[in-house]
């Protein structure tokens, strides 16, 4: 059997990765898995199909709409998507504080599924804080899942409602890459963009809270990745087609979420620049770079340490 690349060979590491991981690879293995996870959707589909009475009308719905019940009436459903489907492997929970922080996180494809594993994993570590998604609000104006997330705990990202629940107590999430109105070219699949002019940086400095880099590894290969750029041209080995536009196959598909198998990883908090420097540009900048530079170390080094993107 071939031997792995010699760790201290970071480059040759994330190579094999690549290959891997490849479309190839990519379609055989989903079509093992899938086979594997048959049995364990059929034991599932009771809670599944109690879908309905789950997202029923709430009893009462806090200011932004969180119904404050969902997250354990949706136990079951969240406990199959998170545990079988997906197989979340949550790394560094020790490492997160038990006052308010800004959670900044990478975000994967057009769905914000990772808003609502981030919700459920962090409520399972027993911390006395919860976790508020904080989302475009075009996101949370999809029919169907845009509600689903409200009710789940998300918000509309704007500076005041990351304040106001920062200051009652609560924690949030943010994905400092912005909203993306088609997922990112294949070749380019957890390679962080620019984190914009350092607005989450601001909020945990006025604030005060700790920052804490987030890294997701599965979360890009769990939506289609044929509306992707490029996946046509890796797919079929012929490099020109990488200029050519994506499939036309988005829309439902870009919805549906694949059984890619993740991980999750918190970093060690980050404290944020002083109050009073809050409006300075550069300063909150730098914030913005140290902690996007973390996070990319991070990603780079679990893609390098994974195996498959589904088995």
């Amino acid at each position: 059997m071939p031997r792995d690349p010699p760790l201290g060979d970071g480059e040759a590491r994330l190579a094999e990765v690549a290959r891997r991981t490849g479309p190839a690879a990519y379609t055989e293995e989903l079509g093992q898995l899938l086979v594997r996870l048959l049995p364990a959707l059929r034991d599932s589909l009771a809670p599944l199909a109690s879908l309905a009475t789950v997202i029923g009308s709430p009893a009462r719905v806090d200011e932004y709409g969180m119904d404050p019940e969902l997250l354990v009436r949706a136990r079951a459903v969240l406990d199959f998507f998170i545990g079988t489907w997906w197989r979340v492997d949550v790394q560094g929970a020790d490492l997160l504080p038990d006052r308010p922080f800004v959670l900044a996180a990478n975000h994967g494809g057009t769905a914000p599924w990772d808003a609502a594993v981030l919700r459920a994993v962090v409520a399972r570590q027993g911390l006395p804080r919860e976790l508020r998604p904080l989302l475009d609000p075009r996101a949370l104006a999809v029919p169907l899942v845009g509600p689903f997330l409200v009710r789940l705990g998300a918000a509309p990202l704007r500076p005041e409602v990351a304040l106001s629940l920062l200051d009652r107590g609560s924690s949030i999430a943010l994905f400092p890459e912005g909203a993306r109105e088609a997922p990112r070219p294949w070749a380019d699949r957890y390679r962080l963009t620019r984190f914009g002019r350092g607005g989450f940086a601001r909020i945990a400095a006025l604030a005060r809270a700790p920052i804490v880099p987030c890294a997701i590894v599965g979360s890009e290969e769990a939506a289609a990745p044929f509306d992707r750029r490029g996946w046509l041209a890796e797919s079929l080995h012929l490099p020109l087609l990488g200029f050519a536009p994506a499939l036309p196959l988005a829309g439902l598909l870009g919805w549906l979420p694949l059984p890619s198998r993740w991980t999750i990883r918190f970093g060690d908090p980050i404290e944020p620049p002083p109050p009073e420097r809050a409006d300075d540009a550069v300063a909150m900048a730098a914030a913005g770079e140290r902690t996007r530079a973390e996070l990319q170390r991070m990603l780079d080094a679990d893609l390098a340490s994974r195996r498959s993107v589904f088995l």
